[in-house]
């Protein structure tokens, strides 16, 4: 028999029993759609930790008060163990540091021309641009001389300019933060919304001296600080950097050997890394379950097919009678059965990548389809055509034509 008899013959045999052709493969359809679906949501999931992660600054280290073990722990942020002097020693003293900036914060209500906005203020230095991947759209950031001094000047991000002054050019314009005036000398450029969903630009900067002594007097005494943003050069200095700072804060702050820390460090890159591998775990374990449907899928098809060689028994001797070798009739019914799968595959990757673009849209979550989903999806569907539909089509070929015949 020609390759395009094969071909034939088996074409048609699938098509002349649409029903049960199509059931057989729906459990290949169920699979691939399964499996392409699961995995695009947990890239989906991973990309999102990135994002969030990513938002909060590339190669950064944020320290914090608070002990870090121990039922009395405190909690991040919440003691006052910071000061302006811990921020000046590690700016001198650890190598690959590119900026450092101690920071307070706090929510507050900013109002301006009758308009008002609830808002998180931000006391900071010059180098919190650097140390969070921030520029500025209009106007400009204030430098260190006006931070030390603690002028009144504010820097707007995207969201409170627009609410505060909709359509108005806001440099030069004044906002009262709390009870306070401040002078507006810059905005910042929109980030957008974080992997968290918070509004990035729902910010208000001002100088470290300012926010500690005009709005947070109560919270923040002296020269403490609430956060210390230290940058480093790259994310291989980064890790050693850690250890440095860590060093750093105990020597200065006298932690015996053994003691707990007062204060932590949070690496973003180890955060992002521990995000990540949290990720791919779930994402190869959603696709290992979906996976299961497409084994099962297997399984139809090759109980199909046995079925189909006992009602194609006289078909398959009468064809032998006519000169059809058994390696004629083994690939007829593989054919059969790849082609069941793949076809069956083909709709699940429609299904899959429809599946996943459709959660994307109305859930609002990032959906991404890998550019190995078409190839490995059809790959393994005719994989499992071809082991499930072996023994089948084995048999068919090991049939006496004799005894095919004369079978009723």
């Amino acid at each position: 028999m020609k390759t395009g008899d094969l071909f034939r013959f088996s074409l048609g045999a699938i098509v002349a029993h649409p029903m049960r052709s199509a059931l057989t493969a729906l459990g290949v359809v169920i699979g691939v759609a399964a499996v392409v679906m699961m995995t695009a949501i947990g890239l989906g999931a991973q990309q999102q930790v990135t994002s969030a992660i990513s938002g909060l600054g590339s190669n950064l280290l944020v320290v914090t008060p608070g002990a870090g073990r121990g039922f009395a722990a405190q909690a991040a942020g919440s003691g006052m163990s910071l000061s302006d002097r811990d921020a000046a020693a590690i700016r001198q003293q650890v190598e690959g540091v590119i900026a450092v900036s101690p920071a307070v914060r706090g929510g507050q209500q900013v109002v301006a021309q009758g308009a008002n906005w609830n808002t998180r203020v931000e006391g900071v230095t010059h180098d919190y641009l650097a140390a969070r991947d921030l520029s500025i759209a209009s106007g400009r950031m204030f430098d260190d001389r006006e931070a030390q001094q603690g002028r009144k000047i504010a820097v707007l991000g995207q969201t409170v300019a627009d609410e505060l002054f909709p359509g108005l050019d806001p440099i030069g314009q004044r906002v009262r933060i709390g009870t306070v005036p401040f002078e507006v000398i810059g905005v910042l450029a929109s980030k957008g919304q974080s992997g968290f969903g918070q509004d990035q630009d729902d910010i208000v900067l001002t100088p470290l001296q300012a926010a500690r002594s005009r709005l947070f007097g109560r919270r923040v005494r002296g020269d403490n600080v609430q956060q210390i943003y230290v940058k480093a050069a790259d994310e291989d200095a980064l890790y050693a950097m850690e250890d440095d700072v860590k060093a750093l804060l105990r020597e200065r702050h006298r932690i015996a050997p053994g003691a707990d820390d007062d204060f932590q460090v949070q690496n973003m890159a180890s955060i992002l890394e521990a995000g990540q591998k949290a990720t791919q775990t779930f994402t190869v374990l959603l696709a290992a379950v979906a996976a299961v449907s497409l084994l099962v899928g297997g399984v139809g098809i090759m109980n199909i097919m046995l079925v189909s060689v006992t009602e194609r028994t006289r078909e398959i001797g009468l064809r032998m009678a006519l000169g059809a070798r058994r390696s004629d009739v083994l690939m007829q019914f593989a054919l059969e059965s790849v082609a069941l799968s793949l076809g069956g595959g083909l709709i699940g990757l429609l299904i899959g990548v429809s599946g996943a673009l459709l959660l994307a849209k109305v859930g609002q979550w990032p959906a991404a389809v890998p550019a190995w989903a078409a190839p490995v999806s059809l790959g393994f569907s005719v994989l499992v055509g071809v082991v499930f539909g072996a023994y089948p089509a084995w048999r068919a070929a090991r049939l006496d034509p004799i005894e095919a015949l004369r079978r009723e």
